[in-house]
Parts: C-alpha cells; sequence; structure tokens
C-alpha cells in the first residue's frame, strides 16, 4: 500500500485545461433550460458518458445509472424495482443526482421526489435495452450473488428476452427536481454556483459562496 496517499494526492492536478465560464446573470428562470444547454454543450465537447450520473439513495447508497430522458416531470433513469436502489426507493421515495463533467469542469446536482412512470412507459424502456441486458434482468434478481451453475438459467432468460417477455419489476423512474445547483469550475479556483429552488410561485436562484 502506498504509504503516502496524501503527497501522491495532493501532487495530481485537478484542472488541466481552459474552461468554460458561467455569467449567472444571463440564466434562464428555469433550470431545465439550463441543462439543455449545459447537456448539449458536453455532448458537442466530446465529454465521455454526458448521461452517466450518480444516484443517491436514502441507503445511504451511491450508484451510477444512465439518463434515459429529462422531460416536465424530471430526471429519468430505470431499473428493477426489486434492485436494493428499487427497494430504497419503495421506503423513502426520494434521491440526489449528480453530473460531473470532468472536461468542462462542471457538475450539476439535483434533488427531489421520486415517481414511477405507466406500465406503458417501463415497458418501452425495457424494450429499448439489448438482448443481454434484458435476459439479465429476466434471469434474476439484480445485485444478488449468480448461482455457480447459471448456463441453463442463463439461457432461458436469452430465450425469454428474444420472445420479447418484459419483465414486470422493471421500472421507469423519475427525480421531481425541488433543487438544482448548477457548479463551475476555474482554474483560480474561483468556482461558481447557482442554485434553484422550487418554490410555490416558481424558481427562485441564489448564488452560493463556493
Amino acid at each position: 500500500m502506498n504509504e503516502n496517499w496524501r503527497a501522491t494526492l495532493r501532487g495530481l492536478p485537478v484542472f488541466r485545461n481552459e474552461l468554460p465560464t458561467f455569467d449567472t446573470g444571463s440564466a434562464p428562470s428555469n433550470p431545465l433550460d439550463l441543462f439543455d444547454e449545459w447537456m448539449s454543450r458536453a455532448i458537442e465537447q466530446g465529454v465521455e458518458q454526458p448521461h452517466a450520473m450518480t444516484l443517491a439513495t436514502a441507503g445511504p447508497a451511491a450508484r451510477t445509472v444512465i439518463l434515459k430522458n429529462v422531460d416536465a416531470r424530471g430526471f429519468w433513469f430505470a431499473s428493477s424495482s426489486e434492485s436494493p436502489k428499487g427497494r430504497e426507493l419503495d421506503a423513502q421515495p426520494r434521491a440526489a443526482l449528480l453530473f460531473y463533467w470532468r472536461e468542462l469542469g462542471r457538475q450539476v446536482r439535483i434533488v427531489g421526489a421520486v415517481g414511477r412512470g405507466s406500465a406503458e412507459e417501463s415497458a418501452a424502456d425495457f424494450r429499448e435495452r439489448g438482448l443481454h441486458a434484458r435476459a439479465g434482468v429476466l434471469a434474476g434478481h439484480q445485485s444478488e450473488p449468480v448461482e455457480r451453475d447459471g448456463a441453463e438459467a442463463v439461457a432461458d432468460a436469452e430465450a425469454r428476452a428474444k420472445s420479447g417477455e418484459i419483465s414486470p419489476a422493471w421500472t421507469a423512474y423519475f427525480v421531481a427536481a425541488e433543487s438544482v445547483e448548477f457548479w463551475q469550475a476555474s482554474t483560480t479556483r474561483e468556482h461558481v454556483r447557482l442554485l434553484y429552488t422550487r418554490g410555490v410561485g416558481g424558481w427562485r436562484t441564489d448564488i452560493l459562496v463556493p
């Protein structure tokens, strides 16, 4: 084991390249519009996996999932309701999301209540998954130990997936944002943070101390 992790980590550069600026004065009134701008910029700039986001539940637990959609209801992802995160969301339907686009020095943090899409929306998401991904869900409960002799079960699950079988546990979830924070790094450490908070009359914005 490295006996000097502190010095090693302190010596690593954080931001190598020139970073974009963030003019909070021209930010739109709705955070979804700003998210649209930032996500589009991340895609245009070739950020690796810009749709990957950390999902934190009240386990406490965190994992990386893929953003499936953004609409007026919220930020969408999908999982088995029988998985650990599915059970955690059943027990306490609130979550936090975090996007981190290293190449741009940007983060977006979202907190809100979690809702479920309709059975039709969940089934449609399941159909859009690849064959092996669908078979994996049909083969067993997510995050449980793999059976030592599971070849027959896997073959059976693939056959079921090919036949068009839908997992009843597969669920499309959305996080209905109550707060959204946009964070822009600066190489001089003069980071910019803009927080949107949903209220009765709409969205309020505050600039936060870095």
